[in-house]
């Protein structure tokens, strides 16, 4: 499993969409000394990674083992980055025209240099029938104005990670599936135990759930023309209903402030009843708040009257300005196919994002004595037939997110009517 500090940041940025780290200086971090060049053996191609050393540093060194036996003349020079230096350190590289050959980032970050041409087209360098090998919702994330600028690898999907002991406090038998349905045991759940029924933020630069939950809700956010189609009476609904939770006092006052960090804090210490999350966190809690853990049970992610499932994508993407654009192809491609996905899917715990890797008995069998770690896997993987990216792939994502968050905040505040906080969100996204 992914290091529990590093996942979670991992988780958080997925289920957002994008990369929150733009106030970090370029030169944060230090991602190795070896450089990018061509021996007189053949070629070598950068490929870069966000902090998955020293987790994964065995797994990779066979992984790149792997791939120059079978292609000799090529070798890979493996770079991994911090987390908070990626965003400066891509930018710095694709603008300096020295990027790295191969990169691991997400299709909310990469799409907003695609938008700026800064990714190789696929569509001419994948063919036909590997590009099916692929969860086609998943590769769809990865495209923009209809061009494909980067390859699926491991995904996650959200679910509602539950405490058993305090659902039972408050005389509820089974866990809610929709948003309505949460809305009607909140009350319930504070007024007898005290505590709250789950935290979601608000702030505009972290977890895009809220943005995700109006699309399940049946809102539609850009209409085709890129215009806020927001809204409408389904926006106007969705807005109301987060603005009621807050004023009825159901959710935390510093759901504005805080962070989706702040959602697993509050379940690890028992002031929470439900944590919408991966089934990755459930090894976390299990490490910080034994107890906690073992009155935990897990169930399908919240939806709306649409039934919609989130799954967050970590892609790999080919900057144009790639001095070796076949190898580098050749290698996303050996990374990111059904034996190796499947593999690094096990050490991981995510889910791979291939139709093969993820019609393997490892997602489907719970054996009879099922932890709640292999009940969590199953039902992600089940739960991936039918999700995708809830939100729409925009090179300027972040501004439409904030637009929305922030008169959320005023509606919740009481400085703005619900109607006057969509009406203003929605100029504000067209005037941006």
């Amino acid at each position: 499993m992914i290091q529990l500090r590093k996942f979670k940041q991992f988780t958080a940025l997925l289920l957002l969409g994008v990369l929150t780290s733009w106030i970090v200086s370029c030169s944060t971090g230090n991602v190795g000394t070896d450089t990018k060049q061509a021996t007189s053996k053949g070629t070598t191609i950068e490929f870069w990674t966000m902090q998955l050393q020293p987790q994964f540093t065995d797994y990779f060194k066979s992984l790149i083992t792997n791939f120059e036996s079978q292609n000799s003349g090529i070798k890979v020079n493996w770079v991994d980055v911090p987390w908070a230096a990626m965003e400066n350190k891509i930018l710095a590289a694709v603008s300096g025209k020295t990027p790295p050959d191969v990169v691991n980032l997400n299709p909310g970050f990469a799409s907003q240099l695609a938008g700026r041409n800064a990714w190789l087209d696929l569509d001419t360098k994948v063919p036909n029938d590997v590009r099916s090998s692929y969860l086609p919702n998943i590769w769809e994330s990865s495209t923009l104005n209809g061009k494909s600028f980067g390859i699926p690898w491991y995904l996650t999907t959200r679910l509602t990670i539950y405490n058993t002991d305090l659902l039972k406090q408050a005389g509820i038998s089974k866990p809610p599936a929709t948003y309505a349905e949460l809305a009607q045991i909140a009350q319930q759940i504070k007024d007898k135990t005290g505590k709250y029924a789950f935290f979601v933020t608000f702030v505009p630069q972290d977890s895009g759930e809220v943005l995700e939950s109006f699309v399940q809700m049946g809102v539609t956010l850009i209409d085709t023309e890129g215009k806020a189609a927001f809204n409408s009476p389904q926006g106007k609904a969705a807005f109301q209903y987060w603005v009621d939770l807050y004023k009825k006092g159901l959710l935390p006052k510093e759901a504005l402030t805080q962070g989706h960090r702040h959602a697993i804090d509050l379940y690890q210490s028992g002031e929470t009843v439900f944590l919408a999350s991966g089934p990755e966190f459930l090894k976390a809690i299990a490490n910080n708040a034994p107890k906690i853990a073992q009155a935990s049970e897990i169930a399908p992610q919240l939806t709306g009257n649409t039934g919609k499932k989130n799954v967050a994508v970590m892609n790999i993407v080919i900057p144009r300005d790639s001095k070796q654009p076949d190898a580098a192809v050749k290698f996303a491609l050996f990374v990111t196919n059904d034996e190796n996905q499947l593999a690094f899917a096990k050490a991981a715990n995510v889910l791979p994002s291939t139709v093969k890797a993820l019609s393997d008995s490892y997602f489907k069998d719970i054996p009879a004595n099922a932890s709640t770690i292999e009940k969590a896997r199953v039902i992600s993987a089940k739960e991936l037939q039918h999700a995708e990216i809830l939100t729409p792939t925009l090179k300027d994502f972040n501004q439409l997110q904030k637009a929305v968050y922030e008169n959320l905040q005023a509606a919740m505040l009481g400085d703005k009517t619900v109607d006057k906080a969509v009406e203003d969100a929605a100029q504000q996204w067209n005037q941006r």
